[in-house]
């Protein structure tokens, strides 16, 4: 039997010492199971194979032999896990590799690999230049030569590269606006992917360009994708650098008029945007020479939740995979569904696990009062919601470590949490208006600390419901 992975949760001990720790618990243990099960890292270890020379993956096979050079191409909030696993695997096979991620880790190892920290304008190291870094070269690339694309979530931010005339700032600022009106993942991509030099499949239709092979080892944030069933089987993929893409102009400049933002976005965006003699529809499709494998999607950590809980022998029932929208709405209905549970048996009877996975936000509308993220709020109203109830956990976390302004993953909160909240003479609903649940959070020790996770799944929740007294 291999031997086990460590823990993702780093203050798993220190979480148990609050509150409700038998409610607490079950949660934690499960949620920290399936951070490891869905760890990309991990599963590129388990799918790629290299003997006398050959690598496989599933059916496939390529003789590293006859190539002239190999790259690795990466980034996003999982890139770290997944580009050591590579230099691992390919060893002194590797000629050259660049990699953009979010935040690097003491203990990451690469080979013959540059990497690029933090994206934003602020960043010494940042998107733009690891972007040129990476166009640069794929320009001196040719039919002999093999490129290895690790990419997930988080990459559009980490290589921004804005076409001529909108500026680095222009982008983020855009970004910026986009979320915070509530506007849809899909919606957000639709507009950065079309304002980008390298997002929406750019690096991808540039490789192709230049004749030369691609791998994808991709993980897909994309909500609504279905679960990844064989990771060994190439499979179609929309997004990222090295993807084709599945919005048009049109989506763009939709998303734009749709939360009524023209005047707000930024005007070197919209008259890009709007300007037919300028942009450029993103590329829909690639040939044979570039494959794809996914190793992670939104619903999968529903999917190992689901197994390990078996193993745990506490049932769970999948809530949904697809939800889109703000995470105090969700926490309210969590609340009430765990009250139907304890209180009717209904529809699933008790000891039980609710699981959900997609993507929550945060609408912010006046500027907020201290840090917080869409987790940590859903876990909050999940507090208020859950008040008169005993014996119930919730623990809520974006899969790739960090929860909105917080240095956390998210938060766990249980029936006792609303009294310890209004103790501290601020309250629960104080923290949902001002946006600092997660400055309330930390504060009662109940933010979940997980550092680079190795994946990026959007948001997955958990909660515990006990029989009660």
């Amino acid at each position: 039997m291999p031997p086990r992975a460590p823990s993702k949760i780093r203050n798993t001990k220190a979480l148990l010492c609050n509150g409700d720790r038998v409610a607490r618990e079950p949660a934690l243990k499960l949620l920290d199971a399936v951070l490891r099960e869905v760890d990309a890292g991990k599963r590129i270890r388990e799918l790629l194979r290299i003997k006398d020379g050959v690598l496989s993956i599933g059916a496939r096979r390529w003789q590293l032999a006859q190539k002239r050079a190999i790259y690795l191409l990466g980034a996003g909030k999982a890139c770290n896990a997944m580009a050591m696993a590579v230099c691992d695997i390919l060893g002194d096979w590797l000629t050259h590799g660049i990699i953009a991620v979010k935040t690097a880790e003491p203990e990451d190892r690469y080979l013959n690999t540059e990497v690029f920290v933090g994206g934003g304008v602020s960043s010494e190291n940042g998107g733009l230049s690891a972007a040129e870094h990476m166009l640069a070269l794929i320009d001196t690339a040719g039919p002999d030569d093999l490129f290895f694309a690790v990419f997930s979530g988080g990459s559009a931010a980490l290589l921004a590269h804005p076409v001529e005339g909108i500026t680095l700032e222009d982008e983020l600022h855009a970004e910026d606006v986009l979320r915070k009106s509530g506007a849809t993942t899909r919606e957000i991509n639709a507009v950065r992917r079309h304002i980008s030099r390298s997002n929406g499949g750019r690096f991808a239709e540039r490789i192709e360009a230049r004749g030369a092979e691609l791998i994808n080892l991709l993980v897909s944030d994309t909500v609504g994708d279905p679960p990844t069933a064989d990771r060994s089987v190439p499979a179609r993929i929309y997004g990222t650098m090295v993807a084709p893409d599945d919005t048009t102009i049109q989506d763009a400049r939709d998303a734009i008029d749709h939360h009524v933002l023209r005047d707000q976005i930024g005007w070197s965006v919209v008259d890009y945007l709007w300007d037919d003699t300028r942009v450029r529809e993103t590329p829909k499709a690639f040939g044979e020479r570039v494959t794809t494998f996914v190793l992670g999607s939104v619903p999968d950590p529903c999917e190992a939740a689901v197994r390990v809980a078996k193993r745990m022998g506490i049932p769970a029932l999948v809530l949904t995979t697809c939800w889109e929208g703000e995470g105090r709405e969700l926490g309210t209905f969590l609340a009430a569904m765990a009250c139907e549970i304890q209180y009717r048996a209904r529809p699933i009877a008790p000891p039980c696990f609710l699981v959900c996975s997609g993507q929550t936000n945060t609408r912010i509308i006046h500027r907020p009062h201290g840090l917080g993220g869409p987790s940590h709020e859903l876990v909050t109203s999940f507090a208020i919601g859950a008040r008169l109830l005993s014996g119930i956990s919730v623990a809520s976390v974006d899969t790739e470590g960090t929860d909105g302004t917080t240095r956390y993953a998210g938060a766990v909160a249980d029936t006792q949490t609303f009294d310890r909240l209004e103790r501290t003479g601020k309250g629960a609903y104080a923290a949902l208006r001002g946006h600092a649940t997660g400055s309330m959070l930390e504060a009662l020790g109940d933010s979940i600390e997980t550092g680079n996770t190795g994946t990026n799944l959007c948001s997955f929740h958990v909660v515990y419901v006990s029989k009660g007294v």
